[in-house]
Formats: structure tokens, sequence, C-alpha cells
């Protein structure tokens, strides 16, 4: 779009389109309201926070490694922008427009990488994490060699397409080193760095043009992520083999109609968040009327649901409990029972509320599932009446 807006109306044109952009968008989340899912006073101070995800990076090579190399991915990022221009202009000369359609070539690999990306879910990754680093490198740095209008859209695409790999892998490799309860520390550590490196990115392009022109520019943005991978990619490697891969939690989360459409790293955060529980027959999973604090996942056993003495379902493997009272803060509406020795997975409520609410195609999934088992009890209940 912004080859087309400078082609037609001018550099100014870009700038008026993205403010109206912007504006649009404040329009459509302006009335959104989105409750905490805990009470403000039961998190500790944002510094407390953020000293704790300093110390647990420090103390693991691994993860010190896996950090430095997706903030060395954002300083690439923040130099493309720039690199965009200068390929279009200096070394191809192309006229102005052309940065935005090489960005477009960027933008196409990424899609290109999504399908292969969605593939990743409980597979090792550190080979693929270097792989995708190399490869963003090098197709970087044969840019400056200077092939062409056609050689030069084609590297782009995939420099596009290794950047989403990278970033997918590193991120979903990251998500399964962490404890669970620094999850969310390393992550908001990880998005400074992340912002800090884009700003970097920024400055570096022109620092290296003026210093020995376009082709030091892409050959020094180049070489950012292999000197990040160089400080320690053997830790790479231990850290991707102790990582644990839930491949069986992973299995049974995408077997339940509710998170089968959450994407491939929201799977993962939630099975390294699941808790087995052994329940021997006749043992209580849910006690109607309690507290919602949990939900869960059957993997094994027979369970009945009963409301008020009477059988309301019978639920086994691939099938879970709970989520009426998490979903309408109520009081548990049945109780469910094994009727053999089975096994299910428990979930907390914030990760299953964070899960649930912050993809808009699993809340739908879960308010019709609330809805049609709110309305199936009532139903049952009326004819036993």
């Amino acid at each position: 779009m912004t080859g087309l807006l400078i082609s037609a109306g001018g550099t100014a044109s870009v700038f008026v389109a993205s403010a109206g952009i912007a504006l649009v968008a404040c329009a459509l989340v302006a009335r959104l309201r989105v409750g905490a899912l805990a009470p403000p006073e039961q998190s500790p101070a944002m510094l407390a926070e953020l000293r704790e995800a300093v110390r647990g990076a420090a103390a693991r090579p691994g993860l010190r490694l896996i950090l430095a190399l997706l903030t060395a991915e954002s300083v690439v990022v923040g130099g493309l922008d720039l690199l965009f221009v200068i390929l279009a202009v200096t070394v191809l000369r192309r006229p102005q427009a052309w940065a935005g359609y090489l960005n477009s070539a960027y933008g196409a690999g990424a899609v290109l990488a999504a399908t292969v990306s969605a593939m990743l879910v409980g597979r090792r990754l550190g080979v693929l994490v270097l792989a995708a680093a190399l490869a963003l490198s090098g197709a970087l740095a044969a840019l400056a060699i200077g092939i062409g209008a056609a050689g030069t859209v084609v590297l782009l695409t995939l420099v596009g397409a290794s950047r989403a790999l990278l970033e997918v892998a590193s991120r979903s490799l990251l998500q399964r080193s962490v404890p669970v309860q620094l999850i969310g520390r390393i992550f908001g550590l990880l998005e400074g760095l992340t912002m800090a490196g884009l700003a970097a990115g920024a400055l570096l392009v022109p620092a290296l043009a003026g210093l020995g022109g376009p082709r030091l520019a892409l050959v020094g943005v180049a070489a950012v992520l292999p000197l990040a991978a160089a400080a320690g990619a053997r830790h790479l490697f231990g850290l991707d083999a102790g990582a644990q891969v839930r491949v069986v939690e992973i299995a049974l989360l995408r077997s339940l109609p509710l998170f089968a459409e959450l994407p491939a790293p929201a799977i993962e955060g939630l099975a390294a968040a699941l808790i087995p529980r052994d329940v021997p027959a006749g043992t209580d999973l849910i006690l109607q009327g309690d507290p919602g604090d949990a939900y869960y996942a059957i993997a094994s056993g027979h369970f009945e649901v009963r409301q008020d003495g009477r059988l309301i379902r019978e639920c086994g493997r691939g099938d879970g409990v709970g989520e009426v009272a998490l979903l309408r803060s109520i009081a548990r509406t049945a109780t469910v029972t094994a009727r053999t020795d089975g096994t299910a997975y428990e979930l907390g409520r914030e990760p299953f509320l964070t899960a649930v609410l912050g993809h808009a195609a699993t809340q739908r999934q879960a308010v019709i599932a609330t809805d049609a088992l709110l309305a199936g009890d009532a139903q049952l209940t009326g004819d036993a009446g």
C-alpha cells in the first residue's frame, strides 16, 4: 500500500493514510472493557517483577542466549525499514515506491512461513532456531552483492520467512524453558529488550551507511544474529534438550473442542500449566456448590456429572469439566464423580481465563458450550421435576 500511495500521491499521502488508519484503530478499541483476572493488590511491584525476571534469565545460559537472539532479531527488524529504502533507491536505482514493494516481498515470506510454523508444536526447536537465524543473515548479506530487482525480491521473501520461523521457534522454546510462574515476567523483559533492539537497529543502519555505504549497512546488519549466536550456540541445544515437550498434554488439549482453535504457542503454554490428578473410582473431582477454581481435562476413565443427585451426563477422555463456574463466576453447578479409576489434568483459573478470553474464536466456542450446558442442565432438571 505504501508503494502505491507514493506513486499516486507522494510521500505525504502515506502519512495521511497512516494517521487515518490509526484513528480507525482507536475508534475500534475505544469501547473495549476487559476486567482484571486478579486484583491489583495480588501482583508484586513492577520493579520487583523485573528483578526476578533478570535473575531468572541470568541464572541460565540457554535462556540468556534465546533472549539475546530475539533481541538481535529485533535489531535486524529495526534496521530493515531503512534498508528497504536503501535497497530501492541506492542499490536498485528505483523510485521511492519500491521501498513499499520490497517490504511486501518480506511480508509475503512471513505469510508463507506461517504454514510451517503451525507444525512446530511438540517438536525440538534448537536446530530450527539456528538454521532460521543463519538463513536470515545469509540472505541479507547476499543482498550486498547487488543481484537485480528479481533477485532482491526473492531474497527478501526468504528474509521474511526466516524471520517468522525464528520468531515462532525462539518464543516457543523460551516458553517451554521458563517456569510457569516466571513466564509473564520473562516475556515482559523480552518486550523491553525488543523495543531497545528496534531502536538500536534504526540507529545502526545510518551509522554503517555513513561509514561505508549501503553494502556495509547490509553486511553489518546481517552480522548481528551470527554474533549473538556465536556467544553460546552450544547452550541453545542444551536448553532445547532440557525443555520438557508435553506431547501428551498437547494432544489432549487439541482433542478438546474448547481449545482446538488456539494457536500453537498458546497450546504449549496451557500444556505447561496442566497438573495431572489421579482420581480413584468413587472420588468427587468437582463438588456442587464449591467455588470454581480450576478446569479439568479428562485423560482417562469414566465420570458421572450429577446435579442435585440426578445424573445429567457422562464424561470420558476428550471431555472437559468445570468451565461454567469459571466463565460465569458462579459456584459449581454440578458434582463430577469418577465411576472408574481415571486421570484428569487440572488447569488453574488464571491460565484458563487468559487462554479463553484472550482468543476470539475460543471465547465464542466457550460461550456456545457454556450456554448449551446450562440449557441442557435446566431442561433435565425440569423434566425430572
